[in-house]
């Protein structure tokens, strides 16, 4: 495999990712990766190499680069991680940059990173979009502004996804093609019933084709592999189910 730290160019400045595809064959198919609220981290760099081992070009893009280089130290000698184990203040300064980012600046931003990609080893046409916590919402965004792109959406526990604001997802709803999955946990404030009945509402008529999971048992953030509410049947089912997607509607580089 190979793997590096690329600087997408962007309108508002240069954006930090971590990239990874096999070393042979190619163009690949792309997939971005879109994190949760603690930004960009090695747990987010490994989800990408399990997507790109099996023939993908895999990125994780850095959306909180307008403020800075924000990074939390998550312990090496633990399994799991839970919130105690981190330090308070970069914590505190991830989630304000969560608050910051806004659907528009991440659309922007994938803006950028498809044409970034137009020199990369990847092969146009349809591509993925996997995105944990708020990354969720921000794929779904991605995929209904450059739906010529997008034809594989997946949502681990995605929060905030019908809401007032006019750039909601749910209101892109005529604009998704492909394929969108989303897992949801038994019990999130970030997505409750209400959010999980109204997204199926809209997408059920919409021309896209659209599946999700509601995993009882599981939490806000089960999806996340070191984190300590981390629900691995929950994550798996989600995965094959992406997974499926994804050689339906972008298959591997088999080479």
């Amino acid at each position: 495999m190979k793997e590096r730290l690329v600087e997408v160019p962007t309108p508002s400045g240069r954006m930090e990712a971590f990239v990874t595809h096999p070393d042979e064959g190619g163009p690949f198919p792309a997939v971005i990766v879109y994190q949760d609220v603690f930004g960009l981290r090695e747990e987010l760099c490994d989800v990408a190499r399990r997507i790109a081992t099996v023939g993908y070009y895999a990125m994780v893009p850095d959306f909180y680069y307008r403020i800075g280089r924000v990074r939390i130290d998550v312990p090496q000698d633990k399994a799991q991680w839970g919130l105690a184990d981190i330090d308070r203040e970069q914590e505190q300064r991830a989630r304000a940059a969560g608050k910051a980012l806004t659907n528009a600046m991440a659309v922007d931003d994938t803006r950028a990173i498809l044409k970034f990609m137009e020199s990369e080893p990847v092969k146009p046409g349809p591509k993925g979009a996997v995105g944990f916590c708020l990354g969720g919402r921000l794929a779904l965004c991605a995929a209904g502004h450059f739906p010529d792109h997008f034809r594989a959406t997946a949502g681990f526990h995605p929060s905030v996804l019908v809401s007032d604001n006019p750039e909601s997802p749910h209101l892109l709803a005529d604009k998704f093609r492909g394929e969108i999955y989303c897992g949801f946990p038994e019990d999130d404030p970030l997505a409750p019933t209400a959010t999980i009945e109204t997204l199926a509402e809209v997408l059920g008529p919409a021309p896209v084709t659209y599946r999700f999971n509601r995993h009882m048992g599981a939490i806000h953030g089960y999806g996340v592999p070191t984190r300590d509410v981390h629900h691995k049947h929950a994550a798996n089912t989600d995965w094959a189910a992406i997974f499926a997607m994804f050689r339906r509607q972008i298959p591997p580089h088999a080479g």
